[in-house]
């Protein structure tokens, strides 16, 4: 589910791993392990959805930069597609348990099947 949201934070603007971990936990994508990502945008870049560069920094070493190529513009129009979808279906489902009333705080207690025959 990763690669959708770095397609089109690379597609907004080329960036490096750590800035673009930086974004997505800006957009509420937290929590994503570092080493994960990187994983991630090797394989985008393997199937030729990315390409790198290694571009000087002013503080310390360079850093790899990621750019979407023309097949990853068309997976990512694909995959944004495939989700609207999804979020059409999401919605649908989130609309149906805003209308359901609230369950009880605790399940009924259950009928004890013996009955007092005094």
């Amino acid at each position: 589910m990763l690669q959708p949201f770095l397609l089109l934070l690379i597609y907004q603007r080329p960036d490096h791993g750590y800035e673009l971990i930086e974004r997505l936990a800006r957009m509420g994508v937290a929590d994503v392990e570092p080493g994960h990502a990187y994983r991630v945008l090797r394989g985008l870049e393997r199937e030729r959805l990315l390409t790198s560069s290694w571009v000087p920094s002013d503080a310390g070493p360079a850093r790899r930069r990621y750019e979407l190529t023309a097949e990853g513009l068309t997976e990512l129009r694909a995959r944004m597609s495939g989700l609207a979808r999804f979020g059409t279906v999401l919605d649908s489902f989130l609309l149906l348990w805003r209308e359901k009333p609230d369950p009880p705080a605790s399940p009924p207690a259950p009928v004890d099947a013996r009955v007092d025959s005094r």
